[in-house]
């Protein structure tokens, strides 16, 4: 990706980035350490083999993880985040943070009614 292509914001830049609920399970997973495909398929449940390499693809063309592909039978390819996808750990800890504000705030307004 170059500088051009990405908006003047860099809120939305980061929105253009991280821009499906898969690319923020990949990358907390991720955040733990170096992972295999199987690995991150089985942590993430539901997603689908296409989606999954769609969006590994996506976040190597953008510099947001590496893949390793070691030469053996049958090939084993690992995924680890570049220091720039590291980055985002702050701001996945800071949705987390909130989500459990957010369940504490329903839970507040259940007892209230």
């Amino acid at each position: 990706m170059e500088l051009k292509e990405l908006p003047k914001c860099p809120i939305e830049t980061t929105l253009q980035l991280l821009s499906n609920k898969w690319k923020i399970l990949i990358i907390r997973d991720l955040l733990n350490g170096t992972k295999r495909f199987g690995e991150l398929k089985s942590a993430l449940g539901t997603i689908t083999q296409k989606v999954l390499t769609t969006n590994l693809r996506d976040m190597e063309d953008k510099g947001l993880i590496v893949r390793k592909v070691y030469s053996e039978k049958p090939p084993k390819v690992e995924y680890t985040l570049t220091d720039i996808g590291y980055s985002l750990g702050n701001i996945l800890d800071s949705m987390a943070d909130w989500g459990s504000g957010y369940k504490e705030y329903l839970k507040i307004l259940a007892k209230r009614k």
